[in-house]
């Protein structure tokens, strides 16, 4: 494979946080199996204490600032006393409505507080087979969306108590906190078959003491004080991590230049390319500068591996997966020439995106009624077997962690229809310059790995699920052991 980079700037690279490839080396060499816990305590997953508060809106305000108070409060004595106002104040509703509320509260309010750095550790457990858990000092409401998003399969938390369907107000039994959480992991070994000396325990907060010293492998991560000094006591590694820090003003200035600079570089591309009359060379040209110029001012770099994939074959579909609003200029930027994309039908009406993606030959789909979609995508089939490549995020939409989400089957049966392959393309860290809901540009390098074209030939539907699930594997794979 070969590696090149692009763009220049600031890197903002930094080397990778101490012990953490220790950590891993361990999780690779250790037992293997469900049979080895891996307990993630929420302090140790995601920085929350502090979180910036989102503006709350509609008739469910007051609950979500409550238990959005509760997550930041997490690690805390008080942490149990806010849950608590919290379940009081949501007596009355659905399970349901419970499960939309933390839903919300993750999507809106801490999604962008998880840590790369534990989703890496997480990622090893579970190719390991380890059984993963997500703990915390919350309700399971309140975590399951996290576990979600990053395939952790088990949530231990609070849970409010249903009568007749309905939230009665209370927590069932105790609050999950210090002793009590400790002793609902260990119900759960026990009922599992897995041995805690033999498992990890992660965790930042020193009221999971109780926690740590159940487990074979003590890792404290960004402890506080009290963890951090009976850590160095007991002779337990705590690992570093980088904060989660806010843009900075010099952030918002690049922003602002580099959305002039994508505009100054696609008329640019256009201009230069005009008097040839041909629309696909001016698209080609204005894709060229309406990426290389932003990302440049913007202080992002692109470093590419496989980028020989993106040449050839072609036609193509490929698949990227889908983190960052950048991801417009990061894509086009790589595959270089020659290709066009889909998008979502509101970006037509965007008075700066929908008339470019229009010039380039965008398609643009309906997500909310699924019949429209796949009737607007078959166009695309003509135009892949007219020689043009198409580039796609499977997921439909942006995840909310590194994690790629559930592969959708739409670009597979295009690939299969024209007759072409899928090429992955894989980015590893685009929400490190340009978080998932945002559209400021923080400085630094995006790794992108294009790997092998992968045919698409079955007719068979089950064969066609197992080549989808093969394919999104491959992404799991190349994010954990990432190519050199």
């Amino acid at each position: 494979m070969s590696t090149r980079e692009a763009g220049t700037g600031h890197t903002g690279e930094n080397p990778a946080p101490s012990g953490i490839d220790a950590v891993v080396a361990a999780i690779r060499s250790g037992p293997r199996g469900a049979g080895v816990g891996a307990v993630f305590d929420l302090t140790a997953l995601a920085e929350l204490g502090s979180a910036p508060v989102p503006r709350w809106r509609g008739p469910d305000r007051e609950l979500l600032e409550t238990l959005f108070d509760q997550l930041r409060h997490s690690g805390e004595s008080s942490a149990g006393d806010v849950l608590e106002r919290g379940i009081r104040a949501a007596a009355g509703r659905t399970p349901e409505e419970l499960t939309a509320l933390g839903e919300r509260l993750f999507e809106r309010g801490w999604y962008d507080r998880l840590r790369p750095e534990l989703l890496r550790l997480v990622q090893e457990h579970i190719a390991a087979g380890h059984t993963v858990v997500l703990t915390g000092d919350a309700a399971e409401f309140q975590l399951r969306p996290a576990a979600a998003a990053l395939d952790i399969p088990q949530v231990l938390g609070s849970r409010a108590a249903v009568s007749g369907g309905r939230l009665t107000g209370r927590i069932e039994g105790e609050v999950r906190y210090g002793p009590e959480k400790a002793e609902a992991v260990s119900e759960f070994a026990a009922a599992h078959g897995v041995d805690l000396r033999r498992s990890y325990v992660y965790s930042g907060s020193a009221g999971d003491l109780p926690l740590l010293s159940r487990g074979g492998t003590q890792v404290p991560i960004a402890p506080d004080p009290v963890l951090a000094a009976t850590a160095a006591e007991y002779g337990w590694t705590a690992l570093a991590v980088g904060p989660r820090t806010a843009p900075r003003p010099a952030d918002y200035l690049r922003t602002v230049l580099g959305l002039f600079a994508l505009l100054g570089g696609a008329l640019y591309g256009v201009l230069r390319k005009s008097y040839t009359r041909d629309r696909r060379a001016m698209a080609d040209a204005l894709m060229k500068y309406g990426t290389a110029w932003p990302l440049r001012l913007c202080g992002i770099r692109l470093r590419v591996t496989g980028a020989e994939h993106a040449r050839h074959p072609r036609p193509a579909v490929f698949l990227f997966n889908h983190q960052s609003q950048f991801d417009v200029l990061i894509v086009p930027a790589v595959l270089g020439g020659h290709v066009t994309g889909i998008g979502k039908k509101e970006l037509i009406r965007h008075p700066i995106f929908g008339p470019l993606m229009r010039f380039v030959g965008v398609t643009f789909i309906d997500r909310s009624n699924t019949d429209l979609a796949k009737a607007s995508l078959a166009p695309v089939v003509d135009t892949l077997r007219g020689g043009l490549s198409v580039a796609i995020a499977p997921e439909g939409t942006r995840s909310y962690t590194a994690q790629p989400g559930r592969f959708k089957k739409g670009a597979f049966h295009m690939a299969r229809q024209a007759g072409v392959p899928v090429i992955p393309v894989v980015i590893r860290n685009a929400a490190e310059v340009g978080r998932r809901d945002s559209m400021i540009a923080r400085p630094g390098v995006v790794e992108v790995a294009i790997l092998p074209p992968i045919a698409v030939d079955t007719q068979d539907p089950s064969e066609l699920d197992e080549k989808v699930a093969e394919v999104r594997q491959r992404y799991l794979d190349t994010l954990r052991d990432w190519p050199r």
